[in-house]
This record gives C-alpha cells, sequence and structure tokens, in this order.
C-alpha cells in the first residue's frame, strides 16, 4: 500500500509503498476512504524540537481517519467486515488508575495513532478494536466522519461551561478554535467574539457567526474586546492558541468571577501575575486536554448526526494521497482550516519526497492547531 512516512530524522515526508498491515488478535484492518492533516502532522513534518523528542522514525502520519472495516482478528467481538467506523487516536492501556477511574484521556501510557505507532495516512491503517468508533454512513460522510476527533477537542473544552446566553471569548482561531465558536453559537451563547492574526481564519469566524478582531491591526486587543463587550469582561473566555499574549489577554478580559478554559499549548513558559489576573478576580480555570473516552465521542456524534454543527464550511481543502506536499503546503500557509486526504488509487510516481520550506516565516501560523503536539 502507499503511505505518508518520517522515514529518517529530518524534515520532510516520504509517500512510500510498504506492505499492508496485518491485525493482531484484538485488532481491525480498516480500508482508510478519509484522514485530515492536523498540526501535530506538520510538527512531524518540519522536524521541529518536539518531533525531535518525541518520533521515532520510520512512521506512517495520521490521526485522523474514517473508512471500512475490512479484516478482523480474530478474538474481535463487536466490529465485522463492512463496519464503517473511526477511531479514538488514543490508544490507552486500560489498566492503570486513570482508565479504570473513567478517566482514560489522562492514561500516562498513551500511544497516539500518527505520534507512537502507525497511522492513517495510508491506504490501510491497523487499529485495536477497543479504540473504534462506528459511524453512520448516511449521516456523516468519510470528509465530516474524519473530523470527529479534532472536533472533539472542542465539544470537550465547550462542555465544561454553561454558555446559553453567556458573552464567550475565543482566542485563536485555528480548526479547534473554530469549532469552538461553532458550539457556542448552536448552545446559544449570547455573543461571541474572536481573535487571531490569519485573515483566513477570521474571515471563517466570521461566517460562523463571530465578531472578529486581528490581533496584528489592534493596538489595544483586551480594549477591543471590552469595547466589543458594551464595557464589560466576558463571562467565558476559550484560550485556543497557546500564544503567550493571548493566555494573558483571556485572564485580562474575562469578567470578575467568569470563566477562563485553557486548550492551546504554549511551546514555553507563560508568566502571569496571579493575584492580578486570577486570585483578585476570584476566577474559576479549567484547562483541558483532548476528549473524554468516550463521552465526548457521544456528544460529538449527536452534535454532528442532528445538524447542530455543520462543519462543511470548515473543510476547505481536499486531496487525494499522492498530493500531501500541496495539501501540508496549504496548511502551512494558513489559508486552509481542515484539509482532507483521500488515499485509493496507484500514484502516478512511485516515490514523493516533502521537504518544508521557508519555515521559519510560517512558524506563527502553527499556533493553536495541534491538540496535543507537546503532550
Amino acid at each position: 500500500m502507499w503511505a505518508i512516512r518520517k522515514l529518517s530524522r529530518e524534515p520532510g515526508l516520504v509517500l512510500d509503498r510498504i506492505p499492508i498491515p496485518e491485525p493482531g488478535p484484538h485488532d481491525v484492518l480498516v480500508q482508510v476512504e478519509a484522514a485530515s492533516v492536523c498540526g501535530t502532522d506538520l510538527h512531524i513534518f518540519r522536524w521541529d524540537d518536539w518531533a525531535k523528542a518525541r518520533i521515532k522514525p520510520p512512521l506512517t502520519l495520521g490521526h485522523e481517519f474514517a473508512g471500512t472495516v475490512v479484516e478482523v482478528g480474530e478474538d474481535v467481538r463487536t466490529i465485522v467486515r463492512g463496519d464503517y467506523v473511526s477511531a479514538e487516536s488514543h490508544v490507552t492501556c486500560g489498566m492503570c488508575f486513570d482508565c479504570r477511574t473513567g478517566r482514560a484521556h489522562m492514561c500516562e501510557h498513551t500511544q497516539i495513532l500518527g505520534v507512537d505507532r502507525d497511522g492513517a495516512f495510508a491506504e490501510f491503517v491497523v487499529v485495536p478494536e477497543s479504540v473504534i468508533w462506528q459511524n453512520d454512513r448516511e449521516k456523516l460522510p468519510p470528509e465530516i466522519a474524519t473530523l470527529q476527533e479534532p472536533f472533539g477537542n472542542a465539544v470537550f473544552a465547550t462542555s465544561t461551561q454553561d454558555l446559553p446566553g453567556r458573552t464567550v471569548a475565543v482566542l485563536g482561531c485555528g480548526p479547534v478554535g473554530l469549532f469552538t465558536i461553532a458550539i457556542a453559537r448552536a448552545s446559544g451563547a449570547g455573543r461571541v467574539l474572536a481573535s487571531d492574526h490569519v485573515p483566513f481564519r477570521l474571515s471563517l469566524a466570521e461566517t460562523l457567526g463571530a465578531q472578529v478582531a486581528n490581533v496584528n491591526e489592534v493596538a489595544d486587543v483586551s480594549g477591543w474586546f471590552h469595547d466589543a463587550n458594551e464595557g464589560a469582561g466576558l463571562d467565558v473566555v476559550f484560550e485556543m492558541s497557546g500564544a503567550p499574549g493571548a493566555v494573558r489577554d483571556a485572564f485580562r478580559i474575562v469578567r470578575n468571577g467568569g470563566d477562563v478554559v485553557l486548550f492551546g499549548i504554549p511551546s514555553s513558559p507563560v508568566e502571569l501575575d496571579i493575584a492580578e489576573s486570577l486570585i483578585f478576580k476570584n476566577l474559576h480555570v479549567t484547562a483541558v486536554n483532548g476528549r473524554e473516552v468516550f463521552a465526548t465521542w457521544y456528544r460529538t456524534r449527536w452534535l454532528l448526526e442532528h445538524g447542530v454543527v455543520d462543519l462543511r464550511p470548515l473543510v476547505t481543502h481536499q486531496y487525494p494521497l499522492t498530493e500531501f506536499e500541496v495539501a501540508f503546503a496549504e496548511l502551512e500557509s494558513g489559508n486552509a482550516c481542515k484539509i482532507v486526504l483521500h488515499p485509493g488509487g496507484e500514484p502516478a510516481m512511485p516515490l514523493v519526497h516533502a521537504t518544508p520550506t521557508h519555515a521559519a516565516q510560517h512558524e506563527p501560523i502553527l499556533s493553536g492547531l495541534g491538540s496535543w503536539v507537546h503532550r
């Protein structure tokens, strides 16, 4: 089969021909129909410091996917050939304290598809039965079903808050930030304000119903939020970028007694005045990572299958697997939201090498794209 691989400890990826993997007794083999690109994949592509410390080549990338089961292991009990599925990307141990107390998303022994084990940027992928998620093809086509994994991050983050009638700020309009805006609007938030520095992302945020500010064009970002909220602080602030300035702004713009949800992952420590920013404001601060396994998936499925949230406007590009170079360049440029790759068919060329270009120029674009890139 064809697969997008990291073969050596250097920037770039390779479209390579490898054997179709064989499922073990508790595994299923899925023919991949759609796989979406995450900011984590870009970090591996560019071979940054996080990738150097975490990734062990050779590795097939990709952790967001949808497809059809074509083979099952001898001990698989709940999945059969022909099932249309996705998967939770976090393969947990099932036996640690967190797993055994209903908090598998905090498992310290987690292996992540496309990061710690071969993933879904390929024609076929093997995953344990324990993380398989059944889809309804009539309600969720592959290009939407593949988004359940990243969309679940926003579902988890927003589920920590009571949003109807409340004023909401979303700092960072990467895919998860945009998902958060969509959920907040669908949940009946009274006002949704958003900020970013990428015009394309801001245009998508406006499409979703947010009032937006470009942080590169506003002299006083926290002042803009207060002015846009009739001079008052916001009830709930979702920090989805991890940018140090945005983290500090989150605590400036929230009202006294309000809620701050931290999801974005800073690349380095962020200095805060704890007394002035948190204690004296009597804030409630929630830190969120990943998804609750599998409680979030049930909420995610309901939101998507019932049309409460429509993710189609956020699927900005779709490419065959062979055009992954174009897909990665498009995402790196900032002029894309979710890009979906479609495996299948023989590529025109036997081997494609992709190498990142002008990486430093695009560094800010990656802020907030990965859901657990520094885990």
